[in-house]
């Protein structure tokens, strides 16, 4: 399963936001993507990937791309 898609399917569906906006340089905040948001999607990976919110590194994530990497670099670690 894609990170990338993941995080597409959920703003989209849970948010309205169009998909080709939703792109790896996009940062975060001009999505609109407030604390709330952000922990849903957090939870989000938790059920489609089993992975906890990660309680580190999260503060520095400020576009989309870095998100994917975070989660992908946790996913990878728990193989």
């Amino acid at each position: 399963m894609d990170t990338l898609q993941v995080i597409r399917d959920f703003l989209s569906e849970q948010y309205g936001i169009p998909v080709e906006k939703i792109a790896p340089e996009t940062a975060l905040d001009q999505l609109g993507i407030d604390s709330l948001m952000f922990i849903e999607l957090l939870f989000e990976f938790d059920s489609k990937f089993g992975i906890p919110a990660p309680e580190k590194d999260i503060g520095d994530i400020k576009t989309i791309g870095e998100l994917v990497a975070l989660v992908d670099k946790i996913r990878a670690e728990r193989k």
